[in-house]
């Protein structure tokens, strides 16, 4: 009998994970909230953080599955594009009629082998459970005192809930914040008429241009070479490099009249951002350190600063949200607003038949480990690989608590190599002499995950050759000097 599954959410996480369990021969049922698919891409106010104007900070090569391509060639996607996509690759794997549109589940618990669904009142049974309702959904707000207190007539909102620039157009107005959303939408005010943009942080950041030198930065940084050397070597080598090309492509923010940030790039971190910096070189965006207080429509800073603001968004992340997991479930895995307990964010030894999509924290584009965590999920479930060792899970989620209290946010490459490890589809490098260069310093483009194990495809290297070069980057095997310099510490050890 095929088994059947609940996968939860229609975004991006949902449909590849529903995608590939059919090609394991299950039944997945996809319960969606919202009138459509597409998750954080719908735009819908309430369901979305995306707004009008965005675009993605990752390029169209990261910002795709292996089964389909874009049209097009542009090199960045507007929301309305990925959203596109999302309703053909939908279509191409017949997914919109497993979708149940405007079913918001309420309630998940295990039921003897199997799982239990509840939602609008009436109890479904299921033989397995995914998680994939995304992991910013839930604005984090910081604590401000006297933050009720603030009366600027343009208010003071999450950029979770920002529409455009027309409400901010001639008024002062501070965001606070510096990670992605936070930096585009100061740029965005500054450019489309706000007379005043101040950001507020708690740490200077690094800033990383989405494009340098002709070369989209999410293929510099995100390398396979990235992944192995964070094996290999010690972490401040791995900081030094990974700093060494960022500052090179962009400077240091104090270059620009920004505070500098620290030293480490790790202790700093680093946002991906076109037009910030330069904007605040000109003096069109103020950088502050972080408020104190809020009375009335003027804020204080912790360099003594007051200032007046007629609206406040707050850019300061999400919170981990899951309210609809059973007691036994939250128990497990022990979930609070940051943490969530999971051998590599996926499984749980304690909880045969779940398993979560996308519920981590990184820096760079989700599409491509979106779909290698689902192939895991599928091949373990199928038998296509075999079943994680349970004594290597508990191990594996003693150490993710034993950091607890530390920064969550991983890298896009650490966690596509792991979740391609475990589905056993990471190409071994001995294999592919003609490729080996852009396998380590190529973009960790998804049909480079189709070239061995379950599923590869016979034209998948030609694809791949394809994407490593798409923007002059991989023409050639010969490694530039930097890169052997690089490579040499790896094999060294």
């Amino acid at each position: 009998m095929t088994e059947t599954v609940a996968v939860i959410g229609a975004g991006p996480g949902g449909l590849v994970t529903a995608r590939w369990l059919c090609s394991q021969g299950f039944d997945p049922t996809i319960f969606e909230q919202q009138p459509q698919l597409g998750g954080q891409w719908t735009g819908l106010s309430g369901f979305s953080g995306v707004w009008p104007a965005m675009y993605t900070n990752t390029s169209r090569v990261l910002t795709a599955f292996s089964d389909l391509e874009h049209d097009g060639d542009q090199t960045f996607l507007s929301n309305r594009d990925v959203l596109d996509y999302l309703n053909r690759y939908a279509d191409m794997f017949g997914l919109r009629t497993r979708i149940r549109f405007g079913q918001r589940v309420d309630h998940v618990r295990r039921t003897g082998t199997g799982w239990q669904v509840t939602l609008n009142g009436a109890d479904e049974a299921f033989d397995r459970v995914v998680v994939a309702t995304g992991r910013f959904r839930s604005p984090a707000i910081p604590e401000v005192p006297g933050i009720e207190t603030f009366v600027g007539s343009a208010g003071a909102l999450s950029t979770f809930d920002y529409r455009g620039a027309n409400p901010y157009v001639g008024k002062r107005v501070l965001v606070a914040g510096c990670a992605v959303s936070a930096l585009d939408i100061a740029t965005e005010l500054a450019y489309l008429g706000a007379t005043r943009v101040v950001v507020t942080q708690r740490k200077q950041r690094y800033v990383l241009p989405k494009f340098a030198a002709g070369i989209p930065s999410d293929h510099r940084i995100f390398t396979r070479y990235g992944a192995l050397a964070n094996e290999t070597l010690p972490p401040a080598e791995i900081d030094r490099q990974l700093k060494e090309i960022v500052v090179d492509a962009n400077g240091s923010p104090e270059q620009y009249g920004a505070p500098a940030p620290d030293s480490s790039l790790f202790a700093a971190g680093v946002t991906l951002n076109q037009g910030y910096l330069p904007l605040v070189a000109e003096g069109r965006i103020s950088v502050r350190p972080w408020m104190t207080s809020v009375d009335g429509p003027k804020v204080s800073f912790d360099d003594g600063h007051v200032e007046e603001f007629d609206g406040i968004l707050f850019g300061t992340g999400f919170a981990l949200n899951l309210p609809f997991l059973g007691d036994e479930i939250r128990h497990a895995l022990d979930v609070d607003a940051v943490h969530l307990d999971a051998d590599r964010f996926t499984f749980h030894p304690d909880l045969p038949g779940l398993a979560m999509a996308g519920m981590w924290d990184q820096s760079g584009g989700y599409f491509v480990p979106l779909e290698l965590q689902a192939r895991w999920i599928a091949y373990t479930w199928g038998g296509a690989v075999p079943l994680p060792d349970e004594s290597a899970q508990r191990a594996a989620i003693a150490g993710y608590r034993a950091s607890r209290g530390l920064s969550q946010k991983t890298r896009m490459n650490l966690v596509a190599v792991a979740f391609a490890r475990a589905a056993g589809v990471e190409p071994h490098l001995e294999n592919w002499p003609k490729m080996r260069r852009a396998l380590l310093f190529g973009p960790l483009a998804p049909s480079c995950f189709r070239l061995e194990g379950p599923d590869a495809l016979p034209e998948a290297p030609a694809r791949f050759t394809r994407d490593a070069a798409a923007f002059g980057a991989i023409t050639s095997n010969e490694m530039t000097e930097r890169e052997s310099r690089y490579w040499s510490q790896v094999v060294e050890r």
